[in-house]
């Protein structure tokens, strides 16, 4: 039987040998695992066997002693150990070789008298002291399912990583317990926040099943959903009452509460029923801060992520370390399902393929929440730009630029459409700026979105903002001629130039229509319908029509009058009576285009037709320089 085991991060090691040495010197025996347990791994049967036969464990608690998993989990079963016989601190002592004490979890370990290794001598004298108030080795828990009450929590399959979050559940529910650390006398209810699918239900469930020696009252699970059938499933008619008379500690679990469709009081009604009950709720709000400490669940890291997928980094990456996605492939995979079919099959059209592999709609809750048309059309923005991350002038932009409204108002909609996102936990900040849409939401919304054309509005819009991002920059174009820096001098009239350049390189006009093909009449209402485009865009943003001056460079605003009055009007003006005249005397029997082939002047007009290629292109050129978008569009010169 060893009187201590000594546990230790690996970046300690060197540190650590001295107190090894000094505790051995001072006649204890001391346990060191010098080979380390695989950071995902949890703990071997090893370590376990050693804890089980070890008296004390001594935790040298450096700031890199919470970043090694193997570390959180020996302490996690002394831990528990003590606190089946009544105190959580009489398994566990701590070195603490820094300043503070905010790196130390639970937060009962806090509270305690922290050894230093400064004084070697003293430190062994108090390590001899505790271990000899022990009557033997510690009572190490072995989590048996099928000894465990009915209806009480169990053990999640897809539970991976996440000791640092069950440290923090049960440090903010016990953070009374530390008066003088935490400031707080009174017991506090802990929210667990998340996406839909993050992993807030598995965690309470294993919070619950290995710390319920915590809460010799019983641990009570009630569903959000229905709290009320909950409650009289659990037969408590009178809940104070029930509770006063049972006199101890209990863990109250109310799992996915409807957060966005209940006010803060209703949510606050269905907490513990008596002050000896400690609270945690599991919702995907982040509306409620007044509802209790919150502990925000994000993605599993990348290590974690992995092993949940079986091994793939290609659909681990895929998913951006969200569980339950991660466990479904992983499943397929261990089936026999190759991971570059599956990878494929996540971005085929049609069904969603977590779906098929649940075996139910598992992604509509991914976005249920999206239930107002300003987050709809904030999260259809985000999801053009994916993986770029969105900004609110990004949103701005494309609302502006989709419903031709004023940007006041864009600008209205799309910070209310951002701050829906964020509450709703369905975008995250990103270190540059911006939020980040998730992609697994990303997959949910491509298969529940109630409006795909909106959605295809929305993308092209987002796609010539591109030409207009927050920095200068120089922008390449597939087939283009040149590299060219955007010189426009402000976004609105980059914009402009950008819309108009788009719409006037793919007309008639300024694509060659081969002798004898075509409609003249198509292209004449193609140039019309050119001149309705080119002021509309210029009101959209707010760009005037201006004559340019002499031997000036030229303008969005010079370039349009010109295109328009200089242009297209001349050749439409004189071609548009003489057609109408001519088609008006085709017979009944004969089709327009054969009627138009017959006209006397129809090579006139193609002529002049092809003649307005030169100027249209040299506009258009000039569009481009102001844009920084290059087409392959030849000059007229």
């Amino acid at each position: 039987m060893w009187d201590v085991f000594l546990s230790y991060s690996r970046s300690d090691v060197e540190r650590v040998r001295p107190l090894a040495r000094a505790l051995r010197g001072g006649g204890l025996r001391v346990f060191t695992d010098e080979t380390g347990v695989a950071s995902f791994a949890g703990i071997s049967e090893t370590i376990r066997r050693e804890l089980a036969r070890s008296k004390a464990l001594l935790a040298y608690y450096s700031t890199g002693y919470p970043e090694r998993e193997a570390c959180q989990w020996e302490l996690t079963t002394a831990y528990l150990a003590g606190l089946g016989e009544g105190d959580p601190r009489r398994r566990v002592m701590v070195v603490n070789p820094e300043r503070g004490t905010g790196h130390i979890r639970p937060v009962e370990l806090r509270d305690a008298r922290h050894a230093s290794d400064d004084d070697l001598a003293a430190l062994v004298d108090d390590v001899r002291a505790h271990v000899a108030r022990l009557d033997g080795p510690m009572p190490v828990r072995e989590f048996d399912v099928r000894r465990r009450r009915p209806g009480a929590p169990r053990p999640h399959p897809g539970f991976l990583g996440r000791l640092a979050e069950l440290w923090q559940v049960h440090s903010a529910l016990h953070a009374h317990a530390a008066p003088l650390v935490t400031g707080r006398a009174a017991a506090h209810a802990v929210q667990i926040r998340g996406m839909a699918g993050i992993g807030k239900t598995a965690l309470a469930q294993e919070y619950a099943l290995r710390f319920e020696a915590a809460y010799p009252g019983g641990v009570f699970w009630l569903n959000g959903e229905a709290y009320d059938d909950s409650l009289r499933g659990l037969g408590i008619v009178e809940p104070y009452d029930h509770f006063e008379a049972a006199g101890e500690p209990f863990l109250w679990i109310v799992d996915a509460v409807p957060a966005g469709r209940l006010p803060a009081r209703e949510i606050i009604g269905m907490a513990a029923p008596h002050q000896l009950g400690h609270t945690l709720f599991t919702l995907r709000s982040r509306a409620y801060d007044g509802l209790g400490t919150a502990v925000d669940l994000g993605p599993l890291d990348s290590t974690h992520a992995r092993v949940l997928v079986g091994g793939d980094d290609a659909l681990a990456e895929a998913m951006g370390g969200h569980p339950l996605a991660l466990m479904l492939l992983g499943r397929a995979v261990a089936a026999g399902h190759e991971p570059s079919a599956l990878y494929d099959r996540l971005h085929a059209r049609g069904g969603s393929l977590l779906d098929s592999l649940a075996g139910e709609d598992v992604t509509a809750a991914l976005v249920r929440d999206v239930d107002t048309r300003d987050a709809a059309d904030a999260l259809r923005c985000a999801a053009a730009l994916h993986p770029l991350p969105l900004t609110a002038e990004d949103a701005e932009q494309v609302l502006a630029a989709a419903d031709r409204v004023p940007r006041a108002v864009a600008h209205r909609r799309a910070d209310n459409g951002i701050a829906e996102l964020r509450v709703r936990g369905l975008l995250t900040p990103v270190a540059d700026g911006g939020w980040q849409l998730h992609p697994v939401t990303l997959h949910a919304w491509h298969h529940h979105d109630p409006a795909p054309a909106r959605t295809e509005t929305l993308r092209r819009a987002a796609l010539r903002t591109l030409c207009a991002r927050r920095d200068p920059v120089t922008l390449a174009f597939p087939g283009g001629r040149r590299e060219a820096p955007m010189t426009a001098p402000s976004e609105s009239e980059r914009m402009a130039a950008f819309d108009i350049q788009v719409e006037l390189v793919t007309r008639i006009g300024v694509q060659e229509l081969a002798p004898g093909t075509g409609s003249l009449r198509e292209a004449l209402t193609s140039l019309k319908s050119l001149i309705d485009f080119t002021r509309a865009t210029l009101h959209t943003y707010s760009v005037g029509l201006e004559r340019g001056a002499a031997g000036g460079a030229p303008t969005v605003q010079s370039l349009a009058y010109g295109l328009i009055n200089d242009v297209i009007r001349p050749f439409t003006s004189t071609w548009h009576p003489r057609l109408a005249a001519y088609e008006a005397r085709c017979p009944k029997d004969t089709a327009p285009l054969d009627h138009e082939t017959a006209w006397p002047e129809a090579d006139s007009m193609r002529a002049e037709l092809a003649a307005l290629q030169g100027p249209l292109r040299t506009i258009a050129d000039h569009l481009g320089g102001i844009s920084g978008a290059d087409f392959g569009v030849a000059t007229g010169a």
